[in-house]
């Protein structure tokens, strides 16, 4: 087969130029990269030799580095699985595979400051040896394949042709561009600067990484060491290693299950949540499982529920079959067992974190909170765990969040139920009409403003004995059971006074509501919308619209307030003419505002418009007059 020129598209070379000027500020990690590449594919041979003996290799594992000053050269071997001719295209010939595109427009997004964090999620980090490379050259060979193949690339474009390579595995040379200390290229070509290299960023690497006759790298699973002896700094780095995230993480935690069976854990919680977190196949580096030191897969999705996807790390057990697939492992006792007793110790690690270290805890939940919360859509044993660790804004505290726990500790004498508003953002929700008499009478409100939060509420939920109740539903009991049946009594009393105009407005507006009636709610605004219990609320309609679902209108209840000087006035021009054409408009006026004071869509924008500008040019005659 004859050698293959392919260009780079404009976009990708766009890329290489970012992560060569911009996205680094220690260009010593392109060696971090290839490494961990390397140990990657000695994992996937030790893998794929269980079920294939004829695969394992003849000499031990192993990751060599190889220098030449003249040459200005430096070489990263290694003897695993090696990658075939269509391996390389897809994986080395294709830039960022999650989509250079959206890799640029974040980049773009976020500016340099924030860049870091986005190399491990783009898949680019092989691609950061141009950062200390002029030229790249790469020759592979797959486990059980005699064809060997050469990459080579100097960012503009690359060759691929067939070569010959005596064992499986995979050699990446890089030709280094001159020493320039100014701009942090050290002479990768030096036993000192490898070295330094090496037990920085990659000492707890599996597998030996030599240099001559020295290994030096300390191989230990950090995994396996006692806590106490792992270093944060250890941490920081092997936290990056298995995520390909370069930010330091924000929480770690070691698990040892002992019993029936045994197991250990190491697990990270991000600082950053990743761009695809919310994607519907994201590119997930979750949670490595190694059964009898044998690496088995680096994303075991059954041993972490999704809404603890964004967890990285490893579990390790020598009491499993090294015979897995997914689909025994869904079905496995011990990996049940494993999950369980991991979920247990993050939520608790999670309810440590906002009790004792707040301030993180908030990190945290702006970057993982909205995820974490799907765990409430379906019933679980962990609902009530999952809720003592829910944060939401509050009415007490504009600008902080608050705990369920913490909001029930506040509560009023005689308060039996947890009140909270739904809304599309938290300046929509804070000027909600619903909250009026809450507010008049000391009652704090929570807010919840993530689309997620539609679809949880709905549940009839429980924190600490307190229901959680909803002031935008109809016949939802505010207040302690003396201010309800005060209320009521009220009500009932202004109700009576302004029948006529309520039948009036009912048949006006039977097209928009289902009833209208005197609010116990609203102390400020003329009126408000409320729901039916089991209604689909607005926020939940547009959710569903979002994804296609289209839905049946839903008539809601049209509250008044019988104190507000707009109501006075409206009975006051009904009772002089009942059919005066001007209630029309009137109600019209009235239901689109209760719309708006909700932050909602009104149906016709353009009517409305009109009724008010008419409205205006009534009032503005009369004052002329």
């Amino acid at each position: 087969m004859t050698t293959e020129r392919h260009e780079f598209q404009t976009e990708v070379r766009q890329l290489l130029d970012l992560m060569v000027h911009s996205l680094y500020s220690h260009k010593d990690v392109f060696l971090r990269e290839l490494i961990s590449n390397s140990s990657d594919a000695l994992d996937r041979l030790r893998f794929e030799s269980v079920t294939r003996p004829e695969l394992a290799p003849a000499e031990e594992l192993h990751i060599r580095l190889e220098a030449d000053p003249a040459a200005r050269t430096v070489s990263v071997h290694d003897n695993g699985i090696g990658m075939s001719r269509d391996e390389v295209v897809d994986d080395i010939g294709t830039i960022a595979r999650s989509g250079t595109g959206e890799f640029l427009q974040a980049f773009r997004a976020a500016q340099a400051a924030a860049a870091p964090e986005l190399i491990g999620q783009f898949g680019v980090g092989f691609y950061s040896s141009f950062m200390v490379a002029n030229r790249i050259t790469l020759v592979t060979r797959r486990a059980g394949e005699d064809a060997a193949t050469r990459w080579e690339s100097a960012g503009d474009g690359y060759t691929i042709e067939p070569a010959e390579r005596a064992t499986p595995g995979t050699t990446v040379t890089l030709h280094l561009k001159p020493v320039d200390e100014e701009d942090g290229l050290r002479d990768y070509t030096t036993e000192a600067v490898l070295k330094d290299v090496v037990k920085r960023y990659s000492d707890f690497v599996a597998y030996p990484v030599r240099l001559g006759a020295e290994t030096l790298n300390s191989m230990k699973a950090i995994w396996m060491r006692p806590r106490d002896e792992v270093t944060e700094t250890e941490h920081r780095e092997f936290y990056k290693h298995i995520s390909h995230d370069w930010n330091d993480p924000l929480e770690h935690l070691s698990i040892h299950i002992e019993g029936t069976f045994e197991a250990r854990a190491l697990l990270y919680v991000p600082s950053r949540a990743p761009f695809d977190l919310f994607h519907r196949e994201p590119a997930r580096r979750g949670v490595h499982l190694y059964v009898k030191r044998v690496f088995i897969m680096d994303d075991c999705r059954e041993l972490l529920p999704d809404y603890l996807r964004f967890v990285k790390g490893v579990v390790s057990s020598d009491d499993l079959s090294l015979n897995v697939s997914r689909e025994i492992l869904q079905k496995d006792r011990q990996i049940q067992a494993i999950r369980k007793h991991l979920v247990r110790r993050l939520l608790a690690t999670l309810k440590d974190m906002m009790d004792a270290r707040p301030e993180r805890y908030q990190t945290f939940w702006k970057e993982f909170g909205a995820v974490l919360k799907e765990g409430l859509i379906l019933p679980g044993e962990d609902q009530d765990k999952l809720l003592e660790v829910v944060l939401a804004g509050s009415t007490r505290d504009l600008s902080e969040l608050t705990s369920l726990g913490a909001y029930v500790d506040r509560m009023k004498a005689g308060q039996d139920a947890i009140y909270y508003l739904t809304g599309s953002s938290r300046a929509a929700a804070e000027q909600s009409p619903h909250l009026e008499a809450l507010r008049a009478k000391g009652y704090e409100v929570l807010f919840f403003v993530d689309p997620v939060d539609e679809l949880w509420l709905e549940r009839p939920l429980e924190c600490r004995g307190k229901t959680l109740v909803s002031i935008a539903r109809s016949g939802t009991p505010l207040g302690t059971e003396d201010e309800r049946k005060q209320a009521e009594t009220e009500r009932e009393e202004k109700a009576e006074t302004f029948k006529d105009l309520l039948l009036c407005l009912r048949s006006k507006l039977q097209d928009h509501v289902k009833d209208v009636r005197i609010s116990s709610r609203l102390v400020e605004s003329p009126a408000c919308l409320v729901g039916e219990a089991g209604d689909l609320s607005p926020q939940m309609r547009e959710l569903l619209r979002r994804v296609g679902q289209e839905t049946p209108a839903v008539k809601r209840t049209l509250e008044v307030n019988p104190s507000h000087p707009v109501l006075l006035k409206l009975r006051a021009v009904h009772d002089r003419d009942q059919n005066d054409p001007a209630l029309q408009e009137y109600a019209e006026l009235l239901y689109g505002q209760a719309i708006l004071a909700e932050g909602g869509e009104l149906p016709d924008p353009a009517a409305f418009s009109r009724r008010v500008a008419d409205l205006m040019a009534q009032a503005v005659g009369a004052r002329v007059s």
